[in-house]
């Protein structure tokens, strides 16, 4: 087997890898890895496709990785935040501190109320909290 299919191959199974377990780390070797390859179809020796090999992988990971962590966690954390958070849903169940249901954006949750006050059907409420599936309201 010549050296870019090798290096190819490798880049391939480090990207399934990364599919199984999504940690960035085996996306940054199969960077490196497919880097290689094509440099292996013109470079035909070990010494200077492997340093190759070891630079782009380390580059890589300590070029992708803090952005992609970013995007990820700026993702999870603002998600629900964003677009419900603030927000003025309606009233399609009498929402208490243990039932209730609200709809946003044509979209069905379960509601909650805060304090003891409850809130009557097809009343406007603003969304003030997320746990889960449950939407935490107060009366507007």
């Amino acid at each position: 087997m010549t050296l870019w299919k090798l290096f190819l191959a490798l880049g391939f199974i480090l990207l399934i890898m990364e599919l199984i377990t999504p940690t960035t780390f085996f996306l940054s070797l199969a960077i490196g890895s497919f880097a290689t390859g094509i440099l292996a179809i013109f470079i035909h020796t070990y010494n200077v496709l492997i340093p190759v090999f070891v630079i782009v992988s380390v580059a890589s990971l300590l070029l992708f990785r803090p952005f992609l962590r970013e995007k990820l966690n700026g993702k999870e954390e603002s998600g629900i935040e964003e677009k419900y958070i603030g927000k003025t849903a309606k009233v399609l169940e009498k929402i208490t501190k243990s039932s209730g249901v609200i709809s946003i954006y044509g979209e069905r949750w379960e509601a909650r109320i805060l304090d003891n006050e409850e809130i009557d059907e097809n009343a406007e409420v603003k969304i003030v909290k997320n746990e889960s599936l449950i939407m935490y309201v107060e009366k507007i």
